[in-house]
């Protein structure tokens, strides 16, 4: 079933019972096509079919995740950015220190909470610290998250020319827009992947 702001739709798959274009609709706001432009699956018949989900949601979760962070990577990569000179992926805020030669007391509670990014990004003028998730699935997590990097986002003004960045994307924030909201309001660098294929990366500093 999918609900139009006209009417519901009751797709039956045994016989067409709309045109190509309303079951275009369908695989659009099913999330169907997200999942197959940005590999997020790799097999979508047994992922429908529950074989390639299975009982691990954990293990879910972390390969979507591992797909999200490889999209982003790549379009990183596409702007210039390389692995290792000024791209470093899953590096810990004691290393971001030591290399480019700031202080990130102010998000680590002085030092007392281990903070660890998906990426950290060097311009000329500034650093970023990124934060990389898809969610499928609604849940309480998602509002942790968006809460989280609020309080993120609001540590890092206290530290000149640094930023943070969040690039999420998923069906999950659907039922948890308000929170998002919030966060995107005192976020500038909030990003998903529609941002990313639309060259958002060309306008950082």
């Amino acid at each position: 079933i999918v609900k139009d702001p006209i009417k519901d739709f009751y797709f039956d798959f045994s016989k067409r019972n709309y045109s190509i274009e309303e079951y275009t609709m369908f695989l659009e706001k099913s999330g169907i096509f997200d999942l197959l432009q940005n590999h997020l699956v790799s097999n979508l018949v047994d992922y429908v079919t529950g074989v390639e989900v299975g009982m691990d949601t954990n293990g879910r979760k972390n390969r979507t995740g591992d797909a999200m962070e490889n999209i982003v990577q790549s379009y990183l990569e596409a702007e210039g950015y390389i692995l290792g000179e000024n791209l470093f992926k899953e590096i810990e805020q004691n290393e971001i220190e030591e290399i480019f030669s700031v202080d990130l007391s102010a998000i680590t509670n002085d030092g007392n909470t281990v903070k660890r990014f998906d990426f950290v990004i060097k311009n000329e003028q500034v650093l970023y610290l990124i934060e990389v998730n898809f969610y499928s699935g609604s849940g309480s997590k998602l509002n942790e998250t968006a809460r989280s990097y609020k309080m993120i986002a609001e540590e890092t003004k206290a530290i000149p020319n640094v930023e943070f960045m969040w690039i999420t994307d998923g069906q999950g924030w659907y039922k948890a827009k308000n929170n998002l909201r919030e966060t995107f309001d005192i976020l500038p660098f909030l990003y998903n992947i529609n941002d990313l294929e639309h060259n958002i990366l060309k306008n950082l500093k």
